[in-house]
């Protein structure tokens, strides 16, 4: 029988590829990256400063199921031993760079949120307008107020200039005396202290305070348990021994099991920055300070002395030392394995943690397990499952000793088709804290990197609707509407606050989020987002 040739060569190709006969199972890679550091003095408990690396740590947007943090840490109250609640009171401030599943305008490029949270995360706030609940219900979205009158702050997160390759990104939180103490919240008899922890950046385009949680933010509890008070950030102070972690709940992975049995894993191509010396710099200066750093001077300030300058003294501060040790969780989640018996990715293997400098947390790398590409490191993709002193572990295999049939070499990590997110939007009732006095001047719009569009309106510092809702009376938000005059008279935008880092490059903020007061609003303004949408 003569077989047309076309026949022929698709046959052909038929009978070469590798067959499998269901699609490739799909899960995930998650778990912590873990560092030491020597512990410091508890003296130093008024806020903390750090540089974080920022980078994509994936090549592509994996879809609203990626979630995962870059080097950060948690910031919580400081109990001593007596102090402490008898019931469990989880409360931090834990923002810092990443993507979370709740971000509606993700890219590649990481996002920076706030990330305070409430007792037992009863609230949680991430930035102005932008936190937990619906404004119907909300839990945290009039937790943070906007300070400067240079920086906006979007509803979805601070974007990044897009492409940042492991720049660092500096931010800590200072507090702030801009409210005073109150011996009632919300009409109760239970006090709401004035520590106002305030966002200070260090980057390219933007220095200085951009935003902070207001006192009440966290006071708000007590309405409901008064054996709290005291013991919240409104009025306790930091620990300085705070956990420098990097937090990843999911990055995704393929699976197949061959006719042996062997199990085999690839993971997303996943990066990390690295230096001109070929190891990568993680993180570096993280600085706690005593409240002599600036709160002091601002409050002498606000009671009539002499200005301060708004520099946090080096004098007052102490540089945590770090140490070449830590460790990894990064475990394989197969889609038919119960998450408690994940096993471990054998990272020792190709990646070491050191110390470039006593500052600075960073890993030197396998050359022959991960690959170099301009100024990322990309780690080892395939893994087969095997075991390591009894106990299940994930090996690094080259991709010649994957088995065709599996069809993880050919799977390609695309991001999925999703529906468009729903713009992120606030009240326009007319009665609402919105609208009720209202902005002083907008609509104006700017478009970000990320593709999304902006809408953002100008009020007065004292109107904004975080302030009508920080449980304040009209007299108490004047008074810390003339102090905000005062900072903005004083501290500008382009001035160093944090001690600057000892190497590398500082990374930049969207440019299009760094903006200018409109003739006359320059002094007691501030800039809100009131929407934003893909466009």
């Amino acid at each position: 029988m003569n077989i047309p040739a076309w026949i022929g060569v698709l046959l052909t190709l038929w009978l070469a590829a590798p067959v499998w006969s269901a699609p490739v199972p799909r899960g995930e890679m998650f778990g912590y990256l873990l560092f030491d550091g020597e512990r410091v003095p508890k003296e130093f408990n008024g806020g903390f400063s750090l540089y974080a690396a920022a980078w994509p740590l994936v090549d592509h947007y994996p879809g609203h199921d990626f979630q995962t943090g870059l080097l950060s840490t948690w910031m919580h109250p400081l109990w001593e031993a007596n102090q402490k609640p008898k019931e469990e009171c989880y409360i931090d401030i834990e923002g810092g760079l990443g993507w979370w599943r709740d971000t509606h305008f993700p890219t590649p490029t990481p996002k920076f949120i706030m990330g305070g949270v409430g007792p037992n995360f009863s609230v949680i706030a991430n930035g102005p307008g932008y936190g937990a609940g619906t404004w119907e219900d909300e839990r945290g979205l009039y937790g943070v107020a906007q300070l400067s009158p240079w920086l906006l702050f979007p509803l979805d997160g601070l974007n990044l200039r897009q492409g940042v390759q492991g720049d660092w990104f500096g931010y800590g939180y200072l507090p702030l005396p801009l409210t005073d103490p109150k011996p009632t919240t919300a009409g109760r008899p239970v006090p709401t202290g004035n520590q106002c922890w305030t966002l200070f950046l260090n980057t390219a385009n933007f220095k200085g305070p951009a935003a902070f949680f207001t006192p009440f933010f966290w006071s708000r509890a007590l309405l409901k348990d008064p054996q709290w008070a005291g013991r919240l950030l409104d009025s306790a102070p930091s620990d300085p021994n705070k956990a420098i972690q990097m937090e990843t709940q999911h990055i995704p992975a393929v699976f197949g099991t061959n006719h042996d049995g062997t199990v085999h894993a690839r993971m997303a191509r996943t990066s990390f920055p690295v230096t001109p010396d070929g190891h990568s710099a993680l993180l570096h200066r993280h600085t706690v300070y005593t409240k002599a750093a600036l709160w002091e001077a601002v409050e002498r300030w606000f009671a009539g002395g002499p200005a301060s300058d708004g520099l946090v003294k080096p004098s007052a501060s102490a540089t945590q030392r770090f140490k070449a040790t830590g460790g990894s969780s990064w475990s394989f989640f197969p889609p038919d394995v119960a998450r408690e018996r994940a096993a471990s990715v054998a990272w020792k293997s190709f990646a070491t943690p050191i110390t470039p400098d006593p500052s600075t947390l960073g890993f030197r790398w396998d050359r022959q397990l991960t690959r170099r590409s301009g100024s990322l490191v990309t780690l080892p993709e395939f893994f087969r499952l095997g075991s390591d002193r009894g106990k299940p572990r994930w090996n690094v295999v080259p991709s010649s000793e994957v088995p065709g049939n599996l069809g993880l070499t050919q799977f390609r990590f695309e991001t999925p088709r999703e529906d468009p997110q729903e713009p992120r939007t606030t009240p326009d009732a007319p009665d609402s804290s919105w609208r009720k006095p209202g902005p002083v001047a907008g609509p104006f719009k700017v478009r970000l990197g990320d593709g999304s569009v902006v809408t953002y309106h100008w009020y007065r510092f004292a109107d904004q609707p975080a302030m009508l809702n920080a449980d304040l009376t009209a007299a108490e938000r004047e008074v810390v509407q003339k102090r905000v005059e005062l900072l903005h008279r004083t501290w500008t935008k382009d001035r160093e606050y944090l001690a600057p880092p000892d190497h590398g490059r500082l990374a930049a903020i969207d440019p299009a989020l760094i903006v200018t007061p409109p003739k006359g609003l320059e002094i007691g303004y501030v800039p809100i987002a009131t929407r934003q949408e893909l466009e």
